[in-house]
């Protein structure tokens, strides 16, 4: 039935932006909470599905919707990934098999059409390692779990707080022609926001070193930051607003994570190279 003069006269009332990304943080956090503090299997497996889920939605983006055999490939390449990492093999049969995804992937899609085929198999790069970087992460045998928790805890501030500085300061743009409504003010937000968190998260630890995680918190909110960036450039190049529809009034999973995907690589790699075994205040 046709709404009344009346009713038609009302305004349509839209909930707030940042209400909206509070609502959806408060259903998503608790079940990503849980599966890091459980660990094992149940992470692991919690690590494939997402990884299945983006690589999906990263088809949809970069075959116009259409990803068809290359997609699923692409899918099974990331879920193979997490299943090799989980399972503790060294790291060389990840590296020597990625080529060969890279190949299959690439000519599946060269055979179905794909306008960009290049783009659709580098999904197993820009999903693939960040996946294993978590899941490796969590393996950790000294501190793992404060480790990803601590890492989920620093990007989410930087979400929240660079949204929030950024609509309340505004100013010049970070960067317009890739995303126009993120500005300067909002990363100083987001690193602020990242360094408070991070040295919270030490002091909740031993107490030491929180100068060092505030610093260190505030680096990886810029990492985050340009993860955000490089897949609104993704979808800018394939004139995607959303990269799925996942979540209700926020797109797909890639939305959500892009800065995580950027972040959690940088800190396996870091951890990795210094050979600390975990965060030193952990």
């Amino acid at each position: 039935m046709a709404p009344s003069p009346a009713e038609a006269s009302l305004p349509t009332v839209r909930p707030h932006p940042l209400r909206r990304r509070v609502l959806s943080a408060l259903v998503l956090a608790p079940p990503a909470l849980a599966v890091v503090v459980l660990g094992g299997l149940v992470f692991d497996l919690w690590m494939a599905l997402a990884a299945v889920l983006m690589a999906r939605e990263w088809g949809r983006v970069t075959a116009a919707g259409r990803p068809g055999a290359a997609g699923w490939a692409l899918a099974a390449g990331v879920a193979g990934a997490v299943g090799v990492a989980a399972a503790g093999a060294p790291a060389w049969p990840a590296w020597l098999g990625l080529p060969a995804g890279l190949a299959v992937v690439y000519g599946l899609a060269r055979g179905e059409g794909v306008e960009a085929p290049g783009w659709l198999a580098g999904g197993l790069v820009a999903i693939g390692v960040p996946c294993v970087a978590f899941v490796w992460l969590r393996d950790l045998p000294v501190g793992g779990r404060l480790v990803v928790l601590w890492l989920l805890a620093v990007v989410w501030a930087t979400d929240i707080g660079a949204y929030a500085i950024g609509r309340w300061l505004g100013g010049p743009r970070l960067a317009p022609r890739i995303s126009p409504n993120k500005t300067w003010a909002g990363l100083l937000g987001g690193m602020a926001s990242a360094a408070l968190v991070s040295a919270l998260v030490a002091r909740l630890g031993d107490g030491a070193g929180m100068i060092g995680a505030a610093a260190v918190g505030g680096g990886l909110a810029v990492v985050a930051q340009a993860g955000d960036l490089a897949e609104s450039l993704v979808k800018r190049r394939f004139g995607v607003k959303d990269a799925g529809a996942l979540i209700p009034g926020h797109g797909g999973l890639l939305d959500r994570v892009d800065g995580l995907l950027a972040a959690a690589p940088v800190v396996a790699l870091v951890i990795g190279v210094t050979g600390s075994g975990g965060i030193e205040w952990s």
